[in-house]
């Protein structure tokens, strides 16, 4: 028999220990141990209450500092965070060969820069860092970049969107228009964001990508953990440092070891993405981050799941779902590809190869099918079986794939593309039609080519 004598009265209370070997029982008594402890801790007397900051104990001469204590307390958590955070990037850094962070700024990335460079891994190489230019950041995102280089000793390797220098935004307007994110967020996505964070990954060899997602950005990412597993089949792993760290949690850590931050939380940004869908929360602009001091109220920001709200305002995708990802992190976004869709001879899918072979295909005078489409697009690998069976199902015509993402001016004039996959019925004319569904089956292929050449 357990004994407990408790805190307010004479009282004392008799367990019968056999029942801790139940899991739901020992459960109630931790629980009610724990209660009994603090009320012996924390209940003032009838004259201990001061000013609401220090009291004194039920049963000493002690009094209690309430502000010591929670400061003391987020002191222990921070260092907990912080030594846990460190572990996991040391295996990362340290038993895979190619630990790449793509990072964007924001205050978590700027929390996991300063830990890598801390332990050394930006100097010596054995991290390296990774920036996606979308052409569409702030100005002040790549200049913070060259403060952070500066540092902690590092060049980052910036990748943007495909056959574009780094930094050429008139290249970019020209190739894909300025207003593609207006008329194309999802293709907007896949090409200023996706396709280059996949090359990008490809290029440096990724075998494990680290990256800043925490469980209390949101609903999204709710269950993430330090670690991930790669994804069947081949991928990547992924090191998620500050999995259970919050928001407020990054920003003590910034004041503490006085981190260089983006200079637009100065200006009220939580959150910083691209300067066409990110505002300040408030729109005010009324709470800030400055040298380690809050002006306005620090809960709109601090919130659970709040720390996105400023960002993709305005957007919403296809299917007019509002958007809340970036489109790098959702669902299959870090697959890389090794190899290209419907292989030239071992496919029932013919291939063409040359701007020359296209048009031989539109003016032929005979019917076909063309898709066009983009090896690293995710809906396009999706369809890469429907289109692989109605080929070897089908004789009547020929069906062809265009690979189109760096021809996009002459798919766009020439096979109704503004976003992969296209599918197109060639008639006999020469006419390209589109085909428009989201079903993608050889039996919806079948219908739409009898009734386009009805």
């Amino acid at each position: 028999l357990l004994s407990v004598s408790f805190a307010d009265t004479s009282q004392i209370g008799y367990y019968d220990t056999s029942l801790y070997q139940h899991p739901s029982t020992m459960k109630f008594v931790l629980l009610l141990s724990s209660l009994v402890s603090l009320s012996s801790a924390f209940a003032p007397t009838s004259v201990g209450r001061t000013n609401g900051v220090a009291i004194k104990m039920a049963d000493t001469e002690t009094v209690f500092d309430q502000e010591q204590y929670i400061a003391e307390s987020k002191e222990m958590r921070l260092k907990h965070l912080e030594e846990q955070s460190m572990f996991a990037l040391k295996i990362a850094c340290e038993n895979y060969g190619n630990a790449v962070f793509p990072n964007a700024m924001i205050a978590g990335d700027v929390v996991i820069t300063d830990l890598l460079g801390r332990m050394g891994y930006l100097k010596d190489g054995k991290a390296k860092i990774m920036v996606v230019d979308t052409f569409h950041l702030f100005p002040e995102t790549m200049e913070f970049l060259k403060v952070l280089e500066d540092k902690y000793e590092f060049k980052a390797e910036v990748f943007c969107a495909d056959e574009i220098p780094v930094g050429d935004k008139a290249a970019f307007d020209k190739r894909y228009g300025a207003d593609l994110w207006k008329e194309d967020i999802d293709e907007y996505d896949r090409v200023c964001k996706v396709e280059p964070f996949q090359r990008g990954l490809k290029t440096l060899n990724t075998d494990c990508m680290i990256n800043g997602r925490t469980r209390w950005q949101g609903a999204e990412r709710a269950w993430i953990d330090l670690f991930e597993n790669a994804p069947i089949g081949g991928g990547l792993a992924k090191c998620n440092p500050l999995a259970y760290w919050t928001l407020e949690d990054t920003f003590d850590y910034i004041t503490e070891y006085k981190v260089p931050y983006h200079p637009l939380h100065e200006k009220g940004y939580p959150s910083i993405g691209d300067a066409k869908d990110t505002i300040p929360v408030p729109e005010d602009g009324s709470v800030k981050y400055v040298d380690g001091e809050w002006t306005g109220d620090k809960t709109i920001w601090l919130e659970y799941g709040k720390e996105r709200i400023g960002r993709f305002v305005g957007l919403t995708k296809k299917d007019g779902s509002t958007k809340t990802e970036c489109g790098i992190h959702v669902d299959g976004a870090e697959r890389t590809w090794d190899r290209d869709l419907w292989e030239e001879g071992s496919s029932a899918v013919k291939k063409i190869n040359t701007e020359e072979e296209a048009l031989e295909v539109k003016n032929s005078g005979k019917a076909s099918i063309v898709t066009v489409y983009a090896p690293w697009c995710q809906f396009s690998q999706a369809m890469e079986d429907a289109l692989e069976d109605y080929a070897k199902s089908n004789s009547d015509v020929d069906v062809f794939s265009f690979r189109g993402d760096d021809k996009r001016e002459f798919v766009t004039e020439n096979l109704n593309t503004s976003s992969f996959p296209t599918v197109n019925v060639i008639k006999p004319d020469g006419t390209a039609v589109k085909y428009e569904s989201e079903e993608r089956t050889p039996e919806a292929f079948a219908k739409f080519l009898e009734e386009t050449l009805a």
